[in-house]
């Protein structure tokens, strides 16, 4: 390496001024040095003068940085407003390397602009001159948000001049002045200057570090007027405390209850879940009540406040399907309102999609018992498989119901129609939703509904018909009766025996109905003498059992002449003295005997419709008795 390259290696470590790089090229020309070697100083040179452009250019953002660092830290340590804003005005002076700083608030109570810190300024006029708004370079920056700069501002037309601050700049003698805007959110509250007594141009580098300290201004003029409003207001330290933390006790249950019910949706809870996750968060009792119900309320859609409670509306498309109350807390936080309507809109959410399931499914459902009922003679390896996909219990005997909703109607009344169909639809919803818990299935049919419904373990025809009547009653707040066939053993294997049972079930209903039995179930068990006509197989065994049983087994058992003495009695007209004769036997012993079977037939067994079933028992008994004996 040659001498002169060491040269510049020094001048740079040493930091030399940009005069003392052409020293090295003068040198060697003085030496005598030829073309070539003048031309690699030259260029040596050059390579020098940029790198010591660049290294200049790293300190300086350096000395940039380390500026804003110490600001920064000055604003974490604040204690005197004046003492902060002092330090950024001699910061930047510093930096910008301008003869003088200052820094101008606007103050909207007096509407004028007044000097607030000065840098390097030797004008007592200048440094307690007050503007009126949006005058000067400073107001054409407050005016816009933007930051200004003028190399010569006696004769810049940009802005508005007056003879005041034109006066205050002359005597100060400023000539090039820099302006950038102090800025809270939207709102300029002042300027932050930069000037020179001489012609300059303000570098784009400049004009954003005097940005980066107007913007440390703002936030020290913030923070204090925060601290102010901290320091006067001491008194309500205590309670300004109590309300953050409660605040931010609403955020974190808002957060938790939102997480939970995102969680519920995302894996297909239910209405109740949601109540009883709001519960939790809240600290209260959320019930949700289904509209029609006799309690459902509306809120127009935001969550209103009813004695202690709280009541959000759950509804879709202007339709109400509910109402979620909150019980326990008469004092809730608006937050905590929001969180109850957001629980009432999943609510929704979730109804209106099990609705969409369940009505998919209840026509799929309805679809199968069509099917049964009118195509028995369609493939049964495809009927299985529909009724397993549909989790049907295809093992378990099945009875066929046939439900119809009674209610008067009045002559002359107009919307009986309506009301009529509106009946149907409703019957065949519950209905439907009982066959899918009961893992059977419902279809609307014949004015009615009909349903496939599997018996339960010591569960009889009857049982289910009345249990049925009283589910869909209680569902739909009306009369529903309800036929029921006898059971159907296999009814996937044997589809032919599903439509013979069901026209069982509507001679059943229409019994009751006869009847005058509205609102109750039954099957031909239950009718006597006339569920033997009903009946699709005709059961004189088990209607006799039902009826005598207990006497003809007293009979077996004890060797009595029970039987004998019911077959006179009723031949004597009910007379126990002609019975005494027709027996040869003390009257005593016909009133014995009697009260015997009162106590095995129950005390109505003498009143005229059971007499008369236990007559009509008596004689198939005598006449299963003689075709047996033969």
């Amino acid at each position: 390496m040659s001498h002169e390259h060491v040269s510049y290696l020094e001048l740079l470590a040493r930091g030399a001024a940009t005069e003392a790089y052409d020293r090295p090229v003068l040198l060697a020309r003085a030496n005598g040095a030829g073309p070539e070697a003048l031309a690699e100083l030259e260029e040596a040179k050059q390579l020098a003068l940029r790198v010591r452009a660049e290294l200049e250019g790293r300190r300086r953002r350096e000395a940039e940085l380390s500026a804003l660092f110490a600001t920064a830290h000055d604003l974490a340590g604040l204690r005197d407003l004046d003492a902060v804003l002092r330090a950024i005005v001699q910061r930047a002076r510093s930096l910008l390397g301008t003869e003088v700083a200052y820094l101008s608030l606007n103050d909207p109570a007096a509407g004028d602009t007044y000097m607030r810190v000065t840098e390097g300024s030797v004008s007592a006029r200048f440094q307690q001159v007050r503007l009126g708004m949006g005058e000067g370079l400073g107001g054409l920056v407050a005016q816009t948000a933007r930051p200004y700069v003028t190399d010569d501002y006696f004769g810049d037309a940009r802005f508005q001049h007056t003879r005041t601050i034109d006066t205050a700049v002359r005597d100060e003698g400023l000539v090039a002045i820099l302006g950038v805007p102090l800025s809270l959110g939207s709102q300029v509250i002042g300027v932050l200057f930069a000037a020179d007594r001489r012609a300059r141009v303000f570098e784009r580098e400049q004009v954003a570090l005097l940005c980066s300290f107007a913007a440390h201004a703002a936030v020290a003029i913030d923070t204090a007027n925060l601290l102010a409003e901290t320091r006067s207001a001491l008194a309500e330290l205590e309670r300004a405390n109590d309300i953050i933390r409660e605040h931010s006790g609403v955020i974190e249950r808002a957060s938790e209850v939102h997480d939970r019910l995102s969680e519920l949706v995302l894996h297909g809870g239910g209405v109740h879940d949601v109540a009883r996750a709001v519960s939790e968060v809240l600290g209260g009792t959320v019930e949700f009540t289904e509209a029609g119900a006799g309690t459902a309320r509306r809120a127009g859609g935001h969550a209103v406040r009813e004695g202690d409670d709280w009541v959000a509306a759950v509804s879709a498309g202007g339709e109400a399907l509910g109402t979620l109350v909150l019980h326990g807390r008469p004092d809730l936080d608006p937050v905590d309102q929001r969180t109850l309507e957001r629980a009432a809109l999943v609510t929704s959410l979730l109804l209106l999609a099990r609705r969409s399931a369940g009505e998919a499914e209840q026509r799929v459902r309805g679809e199968l018992l069509d099917d049964l009922l009118d195509a028995p003679d369609r493939d049964r390896r495809l009927l299985r498989e529909r009724a397993a996909r549909l989790r049907t219990d295809s093992e378990a005997p099945h009875v066929v119901l046939a439900a119809r909703v009674d209610r008067p109607t009045g002559d002359g009344d107009t919307d009986a129609g309506r009301r009529e169909s509106a009946d149907r639809q409703r019957l065949w919803s519950a209905a439907s939703h009982l066959a899918a818990t009961r893992r059977g299935l419902a279809s609307a049919r014949d004015g009615g509904t009909v349903l496939l419904l599997p018996l339960g373990p010591g569960e009889t025809a009857a049982d289910l018909a009345r249990q049925t009547a009283k589910s869909l009653g209680g569902t739909l707040r009306e009369e529903v009766t309800v036929g029921a066939s006898a059971p159907v053993r296999a009814p996937l294997d044997h589809p032919d025996r599903v439509a013979v049972a069901y026209e069982e079930a509507r001679r059943c209903l229409d019994a009751l109905r006869l009847l005058h039995r509205s609102g109750q179930g039954a099957a031909a068990e239950d009718l006597g003498f006339l569920g033997l006509l009903l009946a699709e197989r005709r059961d004189i065994g088990g209607f006799v059992d039902r009826t005598v049983g207990q006497v003809v087994a007293y009979d077996r058992r004890r060797g009595t002449e029970l039987v004998r003495t019911l077959d006179a009695y009723f031949a004597s007209g009910m007379s126990p003295a002609r019975t005494k004769d027709e027996l040869h036997v003390h009257v005593n012993t016909v009133a014995q005997r009697l009260e015997r079977i009162g106590r095995l037939l129950g005390p109505d067994w003498q009143s005229p419709a059971r007499a008369l079933e236990i007559q009509l028992a008596l004689r198939l008994h005598a006449l299963s008795d003689a075709v047996g004996g033969k």
